[in-house]
């Protein structure tokens, strides 16, 4: 998960008469206290699976090895048609009893470190520390804790419900796996993204943003005897120094930055080639495709403005996209975010509602699906870094918020009827 605002405690957050009287029937069910329960007791269990997780390297794009482990996981966990899809992505079905809403709930499998990180998890001061303990290892382990309890406290969904474990959410990964997912199978009608650390915070609003390798390229030369050649480095500083002058709004936010930049052969020579990677952001599609225009509008006239200086034509610039994670919005009364309220208080915390980021929820929010991004419970800090760190404090509350907004949404059969509507696009 990626944060781009601070989230806001709410706790005057109204709830529509039927979720009040739907958690109410959960909230006093002994079939649903039994599952609240059982997650409590599993725990410890829950933390042993995040340990083996997270030691299991998982860089996007390779996370073959976890995926695999995953999905014999589901398998032992309860679900039915448990199996990989072309793409890598592991799931497994568990089936409602009628003809509810298809709920699909995912946890990412992979991370942002390379395959030859140290992904062992130390334990210090009863701290977990390892790359990727939290993000998203603890997800990964809250799903599973979360399917034991509807296996063995017996609650059956009413709606059928998706657990998936898939790949390609960080970085370059670009949403690869929910893109896939949500392409292949067009009867989703709500999403739940499970990510991270924490048990009330709410993510439903979607960051998008664009990404670009920009290569320039010349003839190159000897710094000295071939000075007049046009440089593939210098062309891409006048492009930096313009994108770094672009004005973005502050509302809906929009951002820009020049990441990564190589090239070059040597300090005595006039580069034949040149890289940067961009990150263009925004809150809201209009602003994110202009900013997009302005950006690219830099790039080429810096390669201009080279070729100009010297009289030449021989910079050429390519413009790649990498990266193409929609943005989105819903309504904060929306039936899933209000369920997803509903079980927070449930169990006597206060929900938090984010402000927009960029998560797996972004491709179903920008569909028009009801979708939000959870957390997978307990405390930790430093996220993508090698010092990330996990602190397993009132953990089980992650998962059993997961659970009873599940049963909210899919509803529990002899109990309640779903809250999630159909959505129609393949029912």
């Amino acid at each position: 998960m990626v944060y781009c605002s601070n989230s806001f405690p709410d706790r005057h957050y109204e709830l529509s008469p039927i979720i009040e009287s739907t958690y109410h029937t959960l909230n006093t069910n002994p079939l649903v206290k039994r599952g609240l329960d059982l997650i409590k007791a599993d725990d410890e269990r829950t933390l042993k699976n995040q340990i083996t997780i997270c030691e299991i390297p998982a860089p996007t794009f390779r996370e073959e090895v976890r995926a695999e482990y995953y999905m014999h996981q589901l398998a032992a966990a309860g679900l039915n048609h448990v199996e990989m899809d072309s793409i890598g992505n592991v799931f497994g079905i568990l089936r409602g009893t009628g003809k509810g809403p298809k709920l699909l709930v995912a946890a990412h499998l992979d991370t942002v470190f390379p395959e030859e990180t140290d992904v062992k998890v130390r334990r210090i001061d009863g701290k977990c520390y390892a790359p990727g303990i939290g993000d998203n290892s603890k997800g990964l382990a809250a799903l599973l804790s979360v399917i034991r309890a509807l296996r063995d406290a017996q609650v059956k969904p009413v709606g059928d419900v998706i657990f998936c474990g898939n790949i390609g959410e960080e970085g370059l990964g670009d949403l690869a796996g929910i893109k896939a997912f949500f392409r292949d199978n067009t009867d989703i009608d709500g999403f739940i993204a499970v990510d991270g650390i924490g048990s009330k915070d709410i993510a439903y609003l979607a960051t998008g943003s664009r990404r670009y390798e920009v290569t320039y390229r010349g003839p190159g030369g000897h710094s000295f005897g071939a000075f007049g050649v046009p440089s593939a480095i210098h062309a891409m500083g006048r492009a930096i120094a313009k994108i770094s002058d672009l004005r973005t709004p502050a509302d809906p936010k929009a951002t820009f930055t020049v990441g990564v930049v190589s090239g070059g052969t040597s300090v005595n020579s006039i580069a034949a080639e040149a890289t940067m990677l961009l990150d263009i952001r925004a809150n809201a599609t209009k602003e994110l495709l202009e900013l997009e225009a302005q950006v690219l509008e830099a790039v080429r006239s810096a390669k201009d403005d080279e070729n100009r200086r010297w009289r030449t034509d021989s910079i050429t610039v390519d413009a790649k996209l990498i990266g193409d994670r929609p943005a989105g919005s819903q309504a904060a009364d929306s039936v899933i975010v209000q369920a997803a309220c509903a079980s927070i208080r449930t169990l006597g915390n206060t929900p938090y509602l984010q402000g927009p980021v960029s998560t797996d929820a972004n491709i179903p929010i920008a569909l028009g699906i009801p979708a939000i991004c959870l957390g997978g419970g307990g405390r930790g800090g430093n996220a993508h870094s090698p010092d990330e760190w996990y602190e397993n404090i009132d953990a089980f509350l992650g998962p059993q918020s997961i659970f009873l907004t599940i049963l909210g949404l899919a509803g529990a059969h002899g109990i309640c009827e779903p809250l999630l509507p159909l959505q129609g696009r393949s029912h």
